[in-house]
């Protein structure tokens, strides 16, 4: 813990450009496609780790139904690639606004509700989702039963949107000017400059008047309104925003596997989003990163030690929840407002 604070201490911009050498030198230095396949694992869920910290960290808004945003932005992209030839780089602002919608749809009629029930109805709306991409079409035969419109069954019936169980393959690759990603690589570097990206817009975000909107919800929403903040819309802003991300994520891993399936979008990817956010920092950018490391990266290194890793992978992320919130419930990189909160609270 003492090496992490020696690191805090160290100025943010410094920090940002070491990491980025580092990472565009990575491929090269370990010449290993296994790694280089785990470095983008590590970016994806990078990229969703931020997304979440907007809902998460920055409004305080308990959220464990992420990776339905996600699968919208996946199977959006897969959709509209596979049965239409769209270039995927040309969904992506498809892929973020049809999450953000979807957001906004789901969100508005849940955003009194606070603490565990906020976070129990958006588990059972990621459920929704799930089972919904896992039973296609036929999820939607009970809109036949409503007086009027009876001419659905027919049309539903046999119709195949997701691909149900089996997912959606032939996803086209992303390409620029001619060039195609195709080579674990490739997409390293694809991935780098939008985790790059975010990172820059996060901070810019954090620091605009919106970002202090969402700081003021969270630690006080009821002074928050008598200040004036309209929290509703700023809330829906943050779930709209958040998701957004998570679908553009959504698109870039579907261009990158060129094949999805439900199982992929399952609770237990949500389940990592938020402890990605929670274990590395609320609130915080490097501690999304560092938590990252630790869900995504950790994992893989410790297969390369211990050969059962897997069967005492509960175990050990049991042990290192409870160890977590007991000596350091603030994350492992919090960010300077929470951790004073925190110690204001102390």
């Amino acid at each position: 813990m003492d090496l992490i604070a020696r690191w805090r201490k160290l100025d943010e911009r410094y920090l940002y450009l070491a990491l980025t050498i580092l990472a565009v030198l990575f491929p090269w230095l370990v010449r290993s496609v296994r790694w280089t396949q785990v470095a983008n694992f590590f970016f994806v869920y990078a990229l969703l780790g931020l997304s979440l910290n907007i809902i998460v960290g920055y409004a305080g808004l308990f959220q464990l139904g992420h990776a339905a945003f996600y699968a919208v932005g996946a199977y959006t992209t897969a959709i509209l690639s596979s049965r239409y030839n769209i270039p995927t780089f040309w969904l992506l602002p498809v892929a973020g606004l049809v999450s953000a919608v979807f957001a906004i749809l789901i969100s508005r009629p849940i955003l009194h509700l606070r603490g565990d029930y906020l976070c129990i109805v958006t588990i059972g709306f990621g459920e929704i989702v799930r089972i919904s991409l896992r039973n296609d079409a036929s999820s939607l035969v009970f809109l036949s039963k409503i007086p009027g419109l009876q001419f659905l069954e027919e049309k539903l019936t046999g119709l195949v949107i997701t691909g149900g169980p089996n997912g959606i393959f032939g996803i086209n690759r992303p390409g620029i000017l001619g060039f195609t990603f195709r080579q674990q690589w490739h997409y390293f570097y694809l991935f780098l400059a939008f985790v790059a990206l975010t990172i820059f817009a996060m901070r810019r975000l954090e620091n605009s008047r919106l970002g202090r909107a969402w700081t003021c919800v969270r630690e006080d929403e009821l002074a928050a309104e008598a200040m004036g903040i309209d929290t509703v819309r700023v809330k829906l802003l943050a779930f709209a925003i958040g998701a957004a991300w998570a679908g553009v994520a959504g698109n870039l891993y579907a261009s990158w596997v060129t094949v999805i399936a439900p199982e992929s979008f399952s609770f237990w990817e949500s389940v990592i989003m938020f402890c990605i956010v929670v274990l590395g920092g609320t609130g915080s950018i490097p501690g999304v990163l560092v938590g990252t490391v630790g869900m995504i990266v950790l994992p893989e290194i410790l297969r390369e030690v211990l050969l059962n890793i897997q069967q005492w992978r509960m175990l050990i992320f049991g042990a290192a929840m409870i160890s977590m919130m007991v000596f350091r419930p603030e994350g492992l990189w919090p960010s300077q407002r929470f951790r004073r909160e925190l110690e204001a609270g102390d």
